[in-house]
């Protein structure tokens, strides 16, 4: 690590402190975020498995069910071991390569999730809306498609953020940074260097991505309710409406934790820290354990299937 005028460093490695102001409670909060994560890989690992043996879920929405499984499983995966090795082991220290490749992934597979929950969109509105041609529009490979452009657009928008980082601001203040993770903000606060332009970059991102997707899926639901008040009885209303449930209910759980962070990180400056930290991870576990849980108590085929995997572990003990 080399030094420059005696204030700002070229650090090869970063010391994430974990949950600040928290030290001394890490190794109890190692059970909760633990017991957490577990829930959520063992959780979202189940949902793959099943969708793939059950052949009657080999449906659109369903597909796009496994694309929010993969991408909650990477997202947890880039944070919480490492977490949990500050927690039991005081592993904070990470290479500074290492701290661009998570704050990748988060950010990136973060944005891919949003374009997943757009594409979802778009199959209830065609299902709903346009349900003869449902079929012929969201064809196994429009579904890929859609999923493939959800990545591109992921890796298109969150790229440029590690590289300006790496290109544009090689000194720091310090190496230490007052979070569980290697999150943009976090990071470019340390920087020595004019940081503006990685400002306006990751607020116009979070912009087009937060905003800009939340919209055109409200856009949809309007056009779907016109669609389902058209509907002859109450009975067909709801019914119709209950197809949407799992998916309105996976929006929410995904915008309203990222939106809460992000508005307390811009503007919540009597926030106390432990506050911020512990929010920005729970935006990365709680769609991950709650959206199998969702989808399996409201999917008649998940919950069936899981059940039965449950009846032939118990006779087999």
């Amino acid at each position: 690590m080399l030094t420059f005028h005696n204030v700002c460093l070229v650090p090869s490695s970063f010391q994430l402190t974990g949950i600040p102001g928290l030290e001394s409670l890490h190794i109890w909060l190692s059970i909760p975020f633990g017991s957490m994560y577990l829930v959520a890989v063992v959780g979202n690992i189940t949902i793959l498995a099943v969708v793939r043996v059950e052949r009657s879920l080999h449906q659109p929405m369903y597909f796009f069910l496994c694309m929010l499984a993969i991408i909650d499983l990477v997202l947890s995966t880039s944070t919480m071991p490492k977490l949990l090795g500050i927690f039991w082991f005081g592993a904070g220290d990470i290479g500074l390569d290492a701290c661009l490749a998570q704050m990748f992934l988060i950010h990136c597979f973060a944005t891919v999730e949003s374009g997943i929950f757009l594409a979802m969109a778009f199959d209830r509105y065609v299902a709903i809306c346009d349900p003869l041609h449902h079929t012929t529009v969201l064809t196994h490979t429009m579904v890929g498609s859609l999923g493939l452009a959800a990545l591109l657009r992921g890796i298109l928008y969150i790229g440029p953020l590690p590289l300006m980082i790496r290109l544009r601001l090689p000194f720091y203040k310090a190496r230490v940074i007052s979070h569980s993770y290697c999150e943009h903000m976090a990071v470019v606060t340390l920087a020595c260097g004019d940081s503006r332009i990685n400002n306006v970059y990751g607020l116009s991102i979070g912009f087009l991505v937060l905003i800009l997707d939340s919209m055109a899926i409200a856009a949809s639901y309007v056009m779907i309710f016109r669609a389902v008040m058209g509907l002859a009885t109450p009975e067909a209303r709801l019914k119709t409406l209950g197809t949407c449930g799992s998916h309105i209910c996976a929006i929410l759980i995904f915008y309203v934790p990222i939106a809460v962070s992000s508005l307390i990180h811009r503007f919540g400056h009597q926030v106390p820290p432990p506050i911020h930290t512990l929010l920005a991870n729970f935006y990365l576990l709680i769609p991950p354990i709650l959206n199998p849980i969702v989808y399996a108590v409201r999917t008649k085929q998940i919950r069936e299937r899981f059940l039965q995997v449950l009846k032939i572990e118990t006779k087999i003990r």
